[in-house]
């Protein structure tokens, strides 16, 4: 009778050794890239350009410029809300930063909870 199979020796163990080092090699990419990303700015403006926001790729507010013929006593709705949409589209940009910085290290791969 023949010992051992081919799932044992030092094949599977060296398969496992290299793809350990390819995942600790991804996770120092990772977080090499976060690092990158989180200290990258996006710019948006709302009203044509009368609010401007700053935010960093980790999602910290920078700053928010308004022009101040926006700012009407009579209407803090209107520049309320052009701040929240110049907020969550800043916001959606920093997302989307974090995405294309880990598709090119994941190779392209969605893995929950990974971003």
């Amino acid at each position: 009778m023949a010992k051992g199979n081919k799932f044992t020796g030092g094949g599977v163990n060296q398969n496992k050794a290299a793809m350990l080092q390819r995942v600790q090699q991804m996770q120092a990419d990772m977080e090499r890239m976060q690092n990158e990303i989180n200290e990258q700015t996006v710019e948006v403006t709302a009203g044509g350009g009368a609010v401007t926001v700053v935010m960093k790729g980790s999602h910290e507010l920078v700053s928010v410029n308004l022009k101040p013929e926006i700012v009407d006593p009579d209407d803090i709705e209107m520049l309320e809300d052009l701040i929240v949409a110049a907020v969550n589209e800043a916001n959606a940009k920093a997302n989307a930063l974090v995405e294309e910085g880990m598709a090119g290290i994941t190779g392209g791969l969605n893995i929950p909870g990974l971003f």
